[in-house]
This record gives structure tokens, C-alpha cells and sequence, in this order.
């Protein structure tokens, strides 16, 4: 890792979805000096996310805080190995290890967990039900809102579901994870557990798995905080 201090931000979003969620994260972290690139990542598979990445972090003005947003969980996890990278941030995000990829980590529910209202796959790509994205992925965030990010939802690929992480940068870098309290996606248990292991600074806040939508305060705290944190390792 070079001396520079840690003052660029790669965000990248997770599936169904696009970084454009990421804005109110971004604008606080813009006025608070910070120089955010948000990867806009096709979630078609594993390997083209991890390479737009990969380019963000190239392209990034001095070492990187690397986020990821659930799917974009997996992708910092793969990406954050980069020698840029100063530490990685989760954000109600699967903090897979080796050999496993979000279809893995969702495989085995615990009895009683939201089941995320995932339709069958179209030539490939998984959606949403529009009708019943708002109550489990963006429950708090404003409803007109909420019906957008429905409506524009991003097709996300079978294989950047089953892409499975080589070598997981939370073995090898400083990490950090925000749970959502009030999550339908991920079960929050199972974000704690996936924090523990990583061994990751860990808060929780109230919210849905859009948090960082919803909250955006909370989540650039967590980022500022962990961007501290490796300045004074």
C-alpha cells in the first residue's frame, strides 16, 4: 500500500439495483472532503463486476475505502485484495469467504426468515415481484422512491449470483460492516455472523436493506469512520 491517506471512496451497489441509490452517501462524503467514484457494475457476473471495480480503484486519486452494498458485498470481497485498497466496508453486504457466493449464503434460510420475493429467472436474469419490492428490499424509504427503484430494478445476472469469492480482502485488510436492524434481504443475524467472522468493526442502525438510501448518514459515518481507522494503522 502506497503512504497516501485513505481519501478515496469506491462505493459499488449490489443487485437489482444501480449506484445512482448512492447518492445521499455521496454527497455527504463529497462535502466532507472526500473523493467518491461510484461503480456502476452491470451485476451481470462476478468476474465484469469485479473488473469495473477494479478500474474504479485504478482510476481513484489516493488509497481506497472500498463499500459494497449486498451483491456488492461479494464483489468488494474479491476486489478489495487490490493493493489500493485500504480497508473494505460492508453495508448490509455478504461477506463471503472462499468458495462462496450469494447463492450459497442464501441457500439454507433459518425457518421463519423473510424470504426475499425473488421472480424465476428470464433468459437468465433474476427480478423482483415490483408489487412487493418496496416491503422487503426499501420499507423505509419514502414511497415514491420506492416505487422507482422498483420500476427501474437492474436484471441481475445468474452468474453474479453464483460467483464465488477466491480470496476474501476482509482476510487481509481492515473491514467494517453496518447491519440493517430491520432488513427482509439479509437476515440480520445472518449479517452479524458474516461481521464476526470478518472480524469486522461492527455497528447496527435501524433500517431496511436500503439503508443506504434511507440513512445515508449513518452509512458515510461508518465509511468516514473506517477511512480514520486506517490512517492511524
Amino acid at each position: 500500500m502506497s503512504n497516501n491517506a485513505a481519501n478515496s471512496v469506491v462505493l459499488v451497489h449490489g443487485g437489482f439495483v444501480d449506484g445512482s441509490g448512492w447518492d445521499g452517501v455521496y454527497q455527504i462524503l463529497k462535502k466532507d472532503g472526500y473523493d467518491v467514484t461510484i461503480v456502476q457494475n452491470p451485476t451481470t457476473s462476478l468476474a465484469d463486476d469485479v473488473a469495473f471495480t477494479k478500474r474504479a480503484i485504478a482510476e481513484a486519486k489516493s488509497d481506497v475505502i472500498l463499500v459494497g452494498h449486498s451483491y456488492g458485498g461479494i464483489v468488494v470481497s474479491e476486489a478489495g485484495t487490490d493493493p489500493k485498497v485500504a480497508g473494505v466496508v460492508y453495508i448490509a453486504a455478504f461477506a463471503g469467504d472462499v468458495g462462496e457466493s450469494v447463492a450459497t449464503l442464501i441457500a439454507n434460510p433459518p425457518p421463519g426468515a423473510p424470504v426475499p420475493p425473488i421472480l424465476p429467472p428470464v433468459d437468465g436474469f433474476l427480478m423482483l415481484d415490483k408489487e412487493k419490492f418496496a416491503a422487503s428490499f426499501a420499507a423505509d424509504v419514502r414511497p415514491s422512491l420506492a416505487a422507482f427503484m422498483a420500476d427501474s430494478q437492474v436484471p441481475w445476472g445468474i452468474p453474479a449470483l453464483e460467483g464465488k469469492v477466491t480470496a476474501p480482502a476482509w482476510k487481509v485488510k481492515p473491514s467494517w460492516y453496518l447491519v440493517a436492524a430491520d432488513d427482509k434481504m439479509i437476515p440480520p443475524p445472518a449479517q452479524h455472523q458474516m461481521a464476526t467472522r470478518a472480524g469486522a468493526t461492527t455497528v447496527e442502525v435501524p433500517g431496511s436493506h436500503a439503508v443506504y438510501v434511507s440513512d445515508p448518514a449513518a452509512v458515510a459515518k461508518l465509511i468516514e469512520q473506517a477511512a480514520k481507522g486506517v490512517a492511524t494503522k
